[in-house]
């Protein structure tokens, strides 16, 4: 295998607890520390671990967004990439665009294997992988807890609600990380300084030839009602009590 393409997003740290702007118009992100999405950062190690074994030539880390999300590329060539692609665009596409635009560098670069987390944590929409596989017409392997390659094909393990499902698909193919694929590594401070100097080239969505597409207009944000405070009770019955008393048995 020469190639592996990995999508990588920028999104608020998953430690940072998320506040809401004091208008109601969005997350708040001003001063907030950014990170690689979790689940990419899985896929990303996924990647790296197959070309340690010798399974793969390059890796390589693309990713869709304002400038800022260069930070995220180096921290993933910090990790091992080979070099680094961003999409440039002021505006958050939509899904399917993001999937479009990663079709155009599919057909660019020839990967045969393109890992991407299962879902991002911002908007939690598990769409992006599914609808790449679909636009490039190639299988794909959802979900995965454990990717076995055997020449031109890959064994995957899947999660699923009834347990685990082990699929077989031919390469080319699309595959999404799951939580448990794998633990990503740590970045080491020579790395980061190593990932300085690897290539990082940034192509303009239009110059693809995509829209950032039908916008989403997010018309208020909220955060969660506050729980609850517990009480303590002495025995069932009075547990059977307070529950009656919220309605919650009759």
């Amino acid at each position: 295998m020469e190639k592996i393409l990995v999508g990588l997003k920028r999104v608020v740290d998953y430690n940072v607890r998320v506040r809401v702007k004091s208008d109601g118009s969005g997350v708040e992100t001003d001063g907030v520390k950014m990170s690689i999405n979790p689940f990419d950062e899985i896929a990303l190690e996924e990647a790296l671990r197959i070309k340690e074994r010798g399974e793969a030539s390059e890796v390589i880390v693309v990713s869709i967004g304002a400038s800022e999300s260069q930070q995220q590329l180096r921290t993933g060539l910090a990790m091992g990439a080979d070099r680094a692609i961003l999409i440039t665009t002021d505006k958050a596409p939509d899904t399917l665009s993001c999937a479009r635009a990663l079709l155009e560098i599919v057909r660019r670069e020839g990967p045969e294997l393109v890992i991407l987390g299962k879902q991002a944590i911002d908007d939690d929409n598990i769409q992006t992988g599914q609808m790449l596989a679909a636009l490039w017409d190639r299988p794909q392997g959802a979900f995965a807890s454990k990717i076995e390659l055997n020449g031109d094909t890959a064994r995957v393990t899947r999660e699923v609600d009834v347990g685990l499902e082990i699929i077989e698909i031919d390469l080319p193919a699309v595959i999404t990380a799951d939580l448990r694929l794998n633990e990503p590594r740590y970045v080491k401070l020579p790395d980061i300084m190593k990932a300085k100097k690897k290539p990082l080239d940034e192509i303009a969505l239009a110059d693809l030839g995509i829209e950032a597409g039908p916008e989403l207009k997010e018309v208020l944000f909220e955060p969660p009602a506050e729980r609850q405070k517990g009480i303590m009770v002495d025995d069932v019955a009075g547990l059977v009590a307070a529950l009656k008393d919220k309605g919650l048995v009759a």
